[in-house]
């Protein structure tokens, strides 16, 4: 049998590893439905007012009609809408909660023509929002067996077109009952939210050593808005007695906010397709989103136009975001067909196709009174698969792009590095010399240095050898000169160091540590018997060229070789 090679199990291990994380996160997410929904059945008790109303929708009226099927022309601002019933003789409840769904209307509610609640319309005077989703009010149990009138004033053009069920729960339950039902989007706008928060920290901080985190920052922000989306689109901030227009306001401006950082994400797919016309577009996707995200906003902190009038066109924008975002990973991919841009457009589509299915939902929801299924809010999901695409697509591209670096840097040092000895080459110590030049750096010594006796030695023991004396020799160079300068091989037995100071007492203490270093090593190695024959010559860029110093430097290290010889 063949052996199994090391990348096969590495790549073996890797599966294991993910398919361990993946069956541990499906345990941990079981458990926690398990906690949600032990005691769901003992708790959700509830009483549905679905049927028996009778609904004026201006001077239109409707008799003995059922909520669930019950549906109308859109309503518009200023609408009034007045929906009357005969509350049950018992509710079966123990201080009952009544939980009563609006979209952008102020409500009053009155228990035979007496007035017990109200909400919005002092928001409609002064034209601000009034938001949408669920409100709770105390229904205590003398309102048993009486009339119940709610009286809805629209505050927005294209409001809704029908009715969500209204229910009355138990007061000491309601909370936890919402949190079960909604359980799933708790836990992924929980997650959305936390998790990019935490890397939105952690990225912000490496972002000051490189720009090269900015993708991931992008991610982070982005998770953080579809996070606070979902919270606010099932209505979970009413467990944190978050007013509603304020939870709406969120609920709108991180959807609007959101594709500002999807955008700057896609900027290098964009750039790597290499055409100024999609690039034009990107530019044009770019600013129409600030700028509509922006004005809009803003518009609607000074009460001008609210959110819920622009959503439909924020919505619009989206999908072509989605829709040219696509097309740009088409193009990648049929170009590179690299896994990264795969990996992308994989998640693009499922968010599209979510993205897709809730706006459907929403649109024949809000405007034709119907549920095409009992499901929706998937973009959640979608977005989870999502963010885990892109968090993929950026490790695999980091992961490249350090490759690559990784690759040049050897490059680099393979061309500056002496092969034998791994200090600096010839051609590393001329580029320094002309950084000396042009930076003109005021004082310097050049030392050169020549290794006594190397043909002897590669002519009587072998190149081994001779070898084994040019690598003590680099040795003990860097060891003295490495941390005052640059060392370097010129070729052959010669050696150069470049120190910044020309200070006579420093060159004397390392010319001392040179023989020191010398005659250790002769001590260390056995018939080493290294010897180096050196001279030396200061300068500076205002009195003479380095060239010329060098030269002197030379000079002088081939009159101590041939004193060296003499003696």
């Amino acid at each position: 049998m063949k052996k199994i090679s090391s990348v096969s199990v590495k790549k073996i291990l890797k599966i294991v590893w993910v398919v361990y994380a993946f069956l541990s996160i499906c345990s941990i997410l079981l458990v926690v439905n398990r906690l949600f929904t032990k005691d769901y059945a003992s708790i959700s008790k509830q009483l549905t007012l679905n049927d028996g109303w009778n609904i004026t929708i201006n001077k239109n009226s409707y008799q003995n009609v059922s909520l669930d099927h019950f549906s109308f022309d859109i309503a518009d601002k200023g609408d009034e809408i007045t929906l009357q019933t005969v509350l049950p003789d018992s509710f079966g409840l123990t201080e009952s909660v009544l939980r009563l769904p609006i979209k952008q209307s102020a409500v009053k509610i009155h228990i035979e023509d007496e007035p017990v609640y109200e909400y919005g319309h002092d928001r409609i005077a002064e034209n601000k929002s009034v938001g949408s989703g669920f409100l709770l009010i105390n229904f205590p149990d003398d309102y048993e067996g009486k009339m119940l009138t709610i009286r809805f004033t629209v505050s927005e053009n294209n409001a809704f077109t029908k009715f969500d069920p209204i229910r009355i729960y138990e007061w000491q339950s309601i909370y936890k009952t919402i949190m079960t039902e909604n359980r799933i989007p708790l836990f992924l706008g929980c997650f959305l939210t936390i998790f990019g928060l935490v890397i939105c920290f952690i990225t912000a901080v490496a972002l000051l050593f490189s720009v090269k985190y900015i993708r991931i920052l992008c991610i982070s922000t982005f998770s953080v808005c579809m996070g606070l989306w979902t919270l606010c689109y099932y209505n979970i901030p009413i467990i944190f007695a978050i007013p509603l227009y304020s939870a709406s306001l969120i609920e709108y401006v991180s959807l609007f906010l959101a594709p500002i950082p999807l955008v700057i994400y896609m900027r290098e797919d964009v750039i790597t397709l290499n055409s100024k016309f999609m690039h034009m577009i990107y530019r044009v996707l770019l600013t129409v989103q600030i700028a509509a995200s922006t004005i809009t906003i803003g518009l609607h902190s000074v009460d001008l136009v609210h959110c819920a009038t622009t959503l439909k066109y924020m919505q619009g924008l989206i999908i072509c975001h989605l829709t040219y975002f696509i097309i740009v990973e088409l193009i990648n991919l049929r170009k590179s067909r690299q896994l990264i841009h795969r990996f992308f457009l994989l998640g693009i589509i499922a968010l599209s196709c979510c993205i897709a299915y809730d706006l459907v939902y929403y649109q024949v929801n809000r405007y034709y009174g119907r549920s095409i299924t009992p499901v929706k809010g998937v973009t959640s999901l979608g977005l989870i698969i999502f963010i885990f695409i892109l968090l993929i697509s950026f490790y695999i591209d980091l992961t490249q792009k350090m490759m690559h670096e990784t690759e040049r840097n050897f490059l680099i040092q393979s061309a500056y590095t002496d092969e034998l000895t791994q200090i600096h080459n010839r051609r590393y110590c001329m580029e320094y010399m002309n950084q000396i030049k042009e930076t003109k750096k005021q004082r310097y010594t050049v030392f050169c240095f020549d290794l006594n006796n190397l043909k002897i030695t590669n002519d009587t023991y072998g190149h081994a050898k001779g070898d084994i004396l040019i690598k003590s020799a680099a040795s003990v160079i860097a060891e003295t000169f490495g941390a005052h300068g640059i060392v370097a091989r010129m070729g052959g037995d010669e050696f150069i160091a470049i120190t910044e100071t020309d200070d006579a007492n420093q060159i004397a203490s390392l010319l001392h540590d040179l023989q020191s270093n010398i005659d250790r090593k002769n001590r260390k190695i056995t018939d080493l018997n290294m010897s180096i024959a050196y001279g030396y010559a200061s300068g500076s860029a205002e009195e003479t060229s380095i060239e010329k110093v060098y030269h002197l430097a030379d000079s002088n290290m081939y009159e101590n070789k041939q004193k060296s010889k003499a003696t």
